[in-house]
């Protein structure tokens, strides 16, 4: 038991799974602020847009009658679709995904670009001292006698 313990230890503690548990929380706290401006600016900019709508009472009933509210339908418990909360969980991922997108391909261009910088010093090689340049002629000139 004592062996299990430190092996599940030694996997907790590798680097690799902290930053795993910090970049999911970091994910929720960042899906949070998402929803929030999708729902608290994005929304009411397109419910003026669509004459007063509001977006997540967009609705279908598909039991064929017809409610004001969504609020009605549920009241009268027909099947419905919100198509409304779809659009907004939709623009939630295109949103997450394109900021995503543009952070993970800032982090693979400055990777990038610190590995030609590291490459580019590593196939430089450096002058030969004065020294060596004269102790080669003289080694040169020794092997051709």
């Amino acid at each position: 038991m004592k062996k299990l313990w430190s092996e599940f230890y030694e996997f907790i503690a590798k680097g690799n799974v902290i930053g795993l548990a910090v970049g999911l929380m970091m994910g929720a706290a960042f899906n949070s602020i998402i929803t929030s401006m999708i729902d608290d600016i994005l929304m009411p900019i397109i419910s003026v847009i669509t004459s007063g709508i509001s977006f997540n009472q967009w609705f279908i009933a598909l039991n064929g009658q017809s409610y004001e509210t969504l609020a009605l339908a549920q009241e009268a418990g027909a099947p419905i679709m919100t198509v409304g909360n779809f659009i907004a969980a939709v623009i939630n991922f295109l949103i997450v995904a394109i900021v995503l997108f543009l952070l993970m391909k800032g982090m693979t261009s400055a990777m990038n670009a610190a590995k030609k910088k590291e490459e580019a010093a590593v196939e430089e090689p450096a002058e030969p001292s004065d020294d060596v340049k004269l102790l080669t002629e003289i080694r040169d000139l020794l092997a051709k006698k």
